[in-house]
């Protein structure tokens, strides 16, 4: 229990609420208002380029762990189907690991893994074979090459 207080409440306005208008000392009259006034501080500064690169690689890892766990690269590839004599446009999608060999998840995975790369990479030109990388955050042209030696 609190013990009796000396000093008297303070004061209420009409509707019964305590006077913002009311001073530290009840013997001085105040024009102004106590307010809480926010201090003012600088803006932080903007991130650079390799620090939103570093932050979007860790949300698009993250993401895909939760997606598929152990997914360290997604390899896209645009493919032509023909269903009942329409082609059509799919898209395959492997999940790796860091190891190179496959991660196993469901079609709802491998779905959600390219919807996230699309969301995440908007400009890219999907209509070409990708490969992202989730730890370094690079997304490339995954076409086949050939070695030097072979060209002619």
């Amino acid at each position: 229990m609190r013990p009796p207080s000396s000093t008297a409440p303070p004061p209420e306005n009409a509707e019964g609420r305590p006077d913002a208008t009311r001073t530290a000392l009840p013997t001085e009259p105040r024009e102004v208002p106590i307010v809480n006034i926010a201090e003012r501080t600088a803006p932080a500064p903007a991130a650079t380029d390799t620090e939103k690169h570093r932050i979007r690689t860790g949300v698009i890892a993250r993401q895909l762990d939760q997606i598929a766990p152990g997914t360290a690269r997604v390899r896209t590839v645009p493919v032509t189907t023909d269903r009942d004599g329409e082609q059509r446009l799919a898209t395959w999608v492997a999940l790796d690991d860091a190891l190179g060999g496959p991660v196993k998840a469901d079609h709802d995975a491998h779905r959600a893994a390219r919807g996230l790369l699309l969301r995440m990479f908007p400009a890219a030109d999907w209509t070409r074979p990708h490969a992202y990388d989730a730890i370094t955050g690079d997304l490339a042209l995954d076409e086949p090459t050939m070695p030097e030696e072979l060209y002619g």
